[in-house]
């Protein structure tokens, strides 16, 4: 039965990635269906839902057209190294290697927003969200727990009827900051994980099956009894999946929400100098409502543009999405960045040059 089970998970993982693929794919040409792309980006899944809203609304009020190709953090580092795109999206700040192999020059990182990486799962019957803890959502992501009635589980979740079925985990399979969010989460919260599995955009699973993006993540917990997986908080909402309460630094139960991720935020922003390059983590923040699988999501773009057209088009686009784009951000369950650490954002895209200003 469990060979069975496997079997089709397999299947349904090709028709996700393939879902997925579409989705960007439509996305695209509905931008380029209606006359020439001024900008193309590509990258991260998890902030998704609010860039094309982002795209869409900047378009309709400025003619600017934006064409973005949701295909995950790594392959967005990748094309904007490449120099295949204006700019790039990631949920993971690059690495040093990463922005000194980068053929452009230097990149700067822009924080957006900030969001949730929930654990979304599906297990019939129950009617209130599950607690979790770190070492318990290690154990299971590591194949320790295998069994929804493992005691490790029941034991968070004291008069909870939990079922004595399979647990199968689901995971990302393309390079990923959703990833990067989580395993860095484990890593700091679970020493075990972090001398074992470790962090990063792709890491050696020890158990599992991948899909393709947190669409393709999200589509294969909802229609399989027993899935467990991890994706932005947006994500669950549209497939009304549930999620997860974990348990906090400060032993608090906490659901996932904009309040909650705001909480996680609010001391970032006034310990951050102006001239810093905001590549930092905040998960498993301190704090009694700070929800610990938090973290921002940034737009890289190049220091100094090659050419001065398309580099004011970023430069104005970043500006409105950091005033105008910020305050559409908690309706599509993203928090808005601090207004002291947006106004310090847009100072440092000041430090953009375009060709015609070098």
């Amino acid at each position: 039965m469990r060979a069975f089970k496997l079997a089709a998970l397999m299947l349904l993982t090709v028709g996700c990635a393939k879902e997925g693929a579409n989705n960007s794919g439509t996305a695209s040409s509905t931008v380029t269906s209606s006359g020439s792309v001024d900008l193309t980006g590509a990258g991260a899944t998890f902030p998704y839902p609010i860039y094309s809203k982002w795209f869409a609304d900047y378009a309709q009020r400025t003619g600017v057209k934006i064409n973005y190709q949701s295909i995950g953090s790594g392959g967005g580092i990748r094309q904007l190294s490449e120099e295949t795109v204006d700019f790039g999206a990631s949920d993971s700040p690059m690495s040093d290697e990463e922005m000194s192999k980068a053929k452009g020059g230097p990149i700067i990182h822009i924080p957006t927003v900030l969001g949730a990486v929930v654990i979304t799962y599906n297990v019939p019957g129950l009617s209130a969200p599950l607690n979790l803890t770190s070492k318990a959502i290690a154990d299971v992501f590591s194949g320790k727990i295998t069994k929804w009635s493992d005691t490790r589980i029941t034991s968070l979740n004291p008069g909870v009827k939990l079922p004595s079925s399979d647990i199968l985990v689901v995971h990302r399979s393309d390079g990923s900051g959703t990833t990067y969010i989580f395993t860095d989460y484990l890593s700091k919260a679970v020493p075990a994980w972090n001398s074992s599995v470790g962090k990063g955009k792709e890491v050696k699973w020890p158990v599992g099956l991948g899909a393709k993006g947190n669409e393709g993540v999200a589509g294969q917990v909802k229609q399989t009894p027993g899935a467990v997986g991890y994706v932005e908080l947006a994500y669950a909402k549209q497939n009304n999946l549930p999620t997860a309460a974990i348990q906090n630094k400060a032993g608090k139960s906490i659901l996932p929400s904009v309040a909650a991720v705001t909480a996680a935020a609010a001391g970032a922003s006034s310990a951050l100098p102006a001239n810093t390059d905001y590549r930092i983590s905040i998960v498993d923040a301190p704090g009694a409502d700070s929800y610990p699988i938090t973290s921002f999501t940034w737009i890289l773009v190049y220091q100094n543009q090659r050419d001065a057209t398309k580099g004011k088009k970023l430069v104005d686009f970043l500006n409105w999405a950091l005033t105008d784009g910020e305050a559409e951000a908690s309706a599509l369950d993203y928090a808005p960045l601090p207004a002291d650490m947006a106004t310090k954002v847009k100072s440092k895209l000041a430090s953009i040059r375009t060709a015609a200003s070098k």
